[in-house]
């Protein structure tokens, strides 16, 4: 067993219960290797575990000189930046709990996190961070401090709660040298029952909740999936993803610690591919759209390539989905498909898994939504060791993972190392035991008596069910399980997925509940369905001109006809088969409170907004007037009049899947 894989309970063998601890371990063990590097002005700096430790040290003194007190949280908005890494580990290592926002939100939503959070300082990125915090200031009468890291367009702002991030590293390093002793010996005072973050959920029935998770549960679940994922320091990987998911906090931030291994920043959000390419991570998470986007860049540069080129391109894809994941897996493959895949890892896999930024990738995994089987195959077929996991933020992040051998596409995997599973007969519902188990909701008592059983249990709010080698498959959020008028099961979220599998469709909502057949609404995605239309000598001004198109809506009736295809084939399933639809003439949008910022739809908000044409998919009536403001990929604006078309799909009898 390594130094950091832990022992089967998760608890280290050299008694690092904490993340500061594993930080100060560093510093001394790992001095000279690059732990954060980070992509500015097109150049990549990388800052040492010794470098990281200083920086570390200062952003703790000028917290506890600016009065940080063990137990006072620290809000942190923000793009990936290492500074506030920094910060993050700086409040933990003072006994401060950290409380990540996502840096998209409005002020509004901000100002919920911090007032409910009741964090006395808050640490930004930038002025656009500060301004959305200085029109909200009135409303928050606990945060004292405000400090960003990017000074650019904030010379001119007075206020005295303002603070350059660089003047309290300084401030810092004066503290720390007028108190040697201090920061060490407040990292020796912390243990594994110390908070060590507050994370948000991402609100999709309401309010968000604020989840506490424990070093004991954040430092036991790490030990646990490195050992099972075997991680060592020479892994690298990509930190672009929300700070405030726990996903990002987990995955990056902890198990680097644990490790030793190298977060790389991208220099924005705009970047995040061209980074990978640069950065070539052994070790990438990233949720379905990304590997979808991935998957379709390929596509339809294949559709602009020479017909050779084109030609080469398909025959050896159709090899590796016949070849490929056994050849990953170590299992059999016969003599001359084995000797074509090496040929085709010369010509086709090798060279695309270098443009994509995939070519030194030995572990990925996706999780958040279902990813299509197609996509994940695809990967897997390229040789790439693509992996689903399952999890949620009150179990830190995971409970399930594929094996690297034992992979199946419409399953989570089994439960993972330390993870306790059951299916609740009566709901369907899972639960879960696991030394990641969150502490409890912040100020919210009750809900933490409704998700926690007083034996240890946690209710997932997922409906799912066991395979018979023991994976789980997730059917949908068990609350939107419903029932149509002839009583067959109705669940929207597994139908949802199985359409966002289709590249031309980005978002759906499915309605069914109490009625008498499936409906639903549908998101095109602009990017391919804009490359198709043009392909196909397609002209369009705007998002709402393309999505109202007939030759659209024969595309998009065309994916819905698969799925009805795919669901006639379950006999549980069958009568969930989409009958109308229709094509919103806007992207549903997180901003205007539709989705939330982890992309989950908000049904409510969507039944509220859109309730009459939900009911024009009801009412049999072939088209519904609509009238809405666009926005022109120019930047104007304008008003959108038209009538939205109610499409037919077909639907077919009940089909045995083939055996």
């Amino acid at each position: 067993m390594s130094e950091t894989s832990g022992k089967p309970d998760g608890r280290d063998p050299l008694g690092r219960d904490t993340i500061p601890k594993f930080f100060a371990y560093n510093a001394r063990h790992r001095r000279d290797r690059p732990a954060m590097r980070e992509k500015a002005l097109g150049i990549w700096q990388t800052w040492t575990w010794g470098e990281v430790n200083g920086r570390v040290r200062d952003l703790a003194g000028g917290l506890a000189a600016l009065g940080l007190r063990r137990g006072d949280k620290v809000a942190i908005i923000g793009d990936n930046r290492p500074e506030l890494y920094w910060t993050m580990a700086a409040s933990q290592a003072l006994g401060g709990i950290p409380v990540p926002v996502y840096q998209d939100s409005v002020a509004d939503e901000i100002q919920y996190v911090i007032e409910h959070a009741e964090a006395r300082f808050a640490v930004v990125e930038n002025q656009e961070q500060v301004d959305k915090l200085l029109s909200i200031r009135d409303r928050l009468p606990m945060l004292e401090i405000i400090a960003y890291g990017d000074p650019r367009g904030l010379r001119h702002y007075d206020q005295p709660f303002l603070r350059n991030l660089a003047d309290v590293s300084k401030q810092g390093a004066a503290y720390n040298t007028a108190n040697p002793d201090f920061v060490d010996a407040e990292i020796v005072r912390g243990n594994g029952n110390d908070l060590s973050i507050i994370c948000y959920t991402s609100g999709t029935t309401g309010r968000p909740k604020g989840v506490m998770l424990s070093h004991d549960n954040v430092v036991r679940s790490a030990n646990l999936a490195v050992a099972f994922d075997k991680l060592n320091e020479n892994d690298q990987v990509l930190a672009y993803l929300p700070m405030a998911w726990v996903g990002d906090n987990f995955l990056s931030y902890v198990e680097s610690a644990v490790t030793g291994f190298c977060m790389n920043c991208p220099e924005s959000a705009d970047t995040v591919l061209q980074d990978l390419r640069e950065v070539g991570p052994t070790y990438f998470f990233a949720p379905p759209r990304i590997w979808e986007n991935l998957l379709t860049t390929v596509m339809i540069r294949m559709e602009d390539a020479g017909t050779i080129k084109r030609r080469m391109f398909h025959f050896f894809i159709r090899l590796a989905r016949r070849a490929g994941r056994n050849i990953l897996e170590g299992k059999p493959v016969a003599v001359t498909d084995r000797l074509l895949y090496a040929l085709g890892e010369i010509l086709v896999y090798g060279p695309l898994k270098n443009v994509l930024g995939l070519s030194r990738l030995r572990l990925a995994y996706t999780a958040g939504e279902a990813i299509g089987p197609d996509i994940f195959d695809f990967f897997r077929a390229l040789g790439i060791n693509l992996k689903q996991l399952y999890g949620q933020t009150e179990c830190t992040v995971y409970l399930c993972m594929h094996t690297d051998t034992d992979v199946i596409p419409d399953t989570v995997g089994p439960p993972a190392p330390g993870v306790e599973l059951k299916i609740d007969e009566a709901t369907g519902e899972v639960l879960f035991r696991s030394p990641g188990v969150f502490v409890g909701y912040y100020k919210n008592d009750a809900a933490t008596a409704e998700t926690k059983t007083a034996d240890g249990w946690v209710h997932t709010g997922d409906a799912g069910v066991f395979t018979d080698n023991g994976h789980l498959r997730i059917i949908d959020r068990a609350k939107d399980v419903g029932r149509l008028t002839d009583g067959a099961l109705f669940a929207p979220k597994y139908i949802e997925n199985k359409l966002k599998f289709f590249p031309h469709i980005k978002e759906a909502v499915a309605f069914g509940d109490g009625r008498d057949h499936v409906a639903a609404f549908i998101n095109i995605d602009l990017a391919a369905v804009g490359s198709w239309a043009e392909r196909n000598g397609i002209s369009y001004a705007s998002y709402a001109d393309l999505a109202g198109r007939p030759e659209v809506y024969t595309l998009i009736r065309g994916c819905i006809e698969q799925v009805n295809r795919d669901l006639s084939s379950d006999s549980s399933m069958t009568a969930s088969q989409i009958k109308r639809f229709l094509i919103l003439h806007k992207e549903l949008d997180a901003d205007d409170g539709e989705l939330t910022r982890t992309r989950k739809v908000r049904r409510s908000t969507i039944a509220e907004r859109y309730g009459t044409l939900i009911e024009a998919l009801y009412s049999g009536q072939p088209s519904i007037a609509v009238e809405a403001k666009i926005t022109f990929e120019d930047g104007r604006t304008g008003t959108f009049n038209a009538n939205l078309k109610v499409d037919e799909a077909t639907t077919y009898s009940t089909m045995r899947k083939a055996g």
